[in-house]
């Protein structure tokens, strides 16, 4: 027997204006690049259809560079699987919209917290078991 996943309880158009308001999710948008009105919409429509997969596009490596994008290597990913264990979303925008002069932000600002922790001590992982735990990241034929 399949469990079904729980659908909107509430008018949507309740939800939606608390989303608008709330300042979580207007941090989370602007941390994925989305406007705030699609992002939320997004999120209704995720709500609405409990049964509906999140889409996941996996695009060659090739592909990427050509169309100026350069891909994170293994350890790279490996980094943002640990950050997002540690409930850092690891998101932000690409160096190249730097210019070195900003001051540095407090580690984790502007990062929202998928796990709703905020208030928690972080997890501190040693150098022996973040080293094993990326052993468990699968590697590619092209990036051994």
């Amino acid at each position: 027997m399949s469990e079904s996943k729980p659908r909107l309880k509430r008018p949507v158009e309740n939800v939606r204006a608390e989303l608008l308001a709330d300042p979580d999710t207007q941090r989370i948008a602007k941390s994925v690049g989305m406007e705030l009105a699609a992002y939320v919409e997004l999120v209704l429509d995720y709500a609405q259809h409990p049964e509906k997969e999140p889409v996941l596009q996996v695009v060659p490596d090739e592909i990427l560079k050509q169309s100026g994008y350069e891909p994170a290597s293994i350890e790279e990913v490996g980094e943002f699987f640990l950050g997002a264990a540690r409930g850092e979303l690891g998101l932000g925008p690409p160096p190249a919209y730097y210019s070195g002069f900003e001051s540095k932000p407090a580690p984790g600002a502007g990062k929202p917290s998928l796990r709703g922790d905020e208030n928690q001590p972080q997890v501190e992982v040693d150098e022996e078991t973040r080293k094993a735990l990326l052993k468990h990241v699968p590697r590619g034929p092209d990036r051994l």
